[in-house]
């Protein structure tokens, strides 16, 4: 096993900003859309503030069985199958199905489910009476959703964010071995299919530094933003 570092440095360097710029755009998505979806989840449930969008509470409780079953569906499927299976999607909407851009599409659907999950469980922590107080205040359900839910649940969302940091990484390795570049490209390439230890190595350790490098960011921004 040699450390050859005037080879691997390059090659290692251009994998991670593949996985970087992966990553990065699939969080983009992420939150665009699981934030709302979670928040959603939260408040068209039973004694919600979008209970009965519209005066309808058989609207509401429609709306969040839909959500909860589309966030389940989403959730349940292993992401190798569900990469395969979003080819098509893929290839219309990057126009590819290799690739950095083209594996945002997959990391995208799987990160949005899990987000939202973890959004939700982050509202649902949220002290109802803080809730009930700017009821009575004469506060409106979208400044109730502004201002007291989801600003006193950020410190878990926010550890909920760095989880799904961690898990659209771990996500990218696995794109990597179907062409998407990337860390997990370069473990399978070379260190699995040339069987050069050193490589796998490598790719272990960066792996295993980014992943405790994230937590540690997203464990202490949660602290800063806690009111506790």
């Amino acid at each position: 096993m040699i450390f050859d570092w005037n080879t691997m440095v390059p090659v290692l360097g251009l994998a991670i900003i593949q996985t970087f710029q992966m990553v990065g755009l699939s969080l983009v998505f992420t939150i665009l859309f699981g934030l709302p979806v979670g928040i959603l989840l939260v408040a068209t449930d039973r004694g919600g503030v979008f209970e009965t969008p519209y005066g309808s509470k058989r609207l509401g409780a429609a709306l969040h069985s839909t959500l909860g079953f589309i966030v389940n569906v989403g959730r349940s499927l292993p992401f190798i199958i569900l990469m395969v299976a979003l080819i098509p999607l893929t290839r219309l909407i990057a126009g590819t199905s290799i690739g950095v851009v083209a594996a945002v599409v997959p990391l995208s659907v799987a990160a949005i489910p899990f987000f939202a999950r973890l959004v939700e469980i982050a509202l649902r922590e949220v002290d109802s009476g803080l809730i009930e107080a700017a009821k009575s205040l004469g506060a409106t359900r979208a400044t109730i959703i502004r201002k007291v839910l989801v600003p006193e649940a950020l410190p878990a969302i926010v550890l909920g964010l760095s989880t799904s940091v961690i898990s659209l990484i771990n996500y990218s390795a696995m794109a990597g071995i179907i062409g998407a570049g990337g860390i997990g490209d370069i473990a399978f390439r070379f260190g699995y299919q040339r069987f050069d230890d050193a490589y796998m190595i490598t790719t272990i350790v960066l792996l295993v530094v980014i992943v405790q490098a994230i937590q540690s960011l997203g464990s202490w921004s949660a602290k800063r933003l806690s009111h506790r």
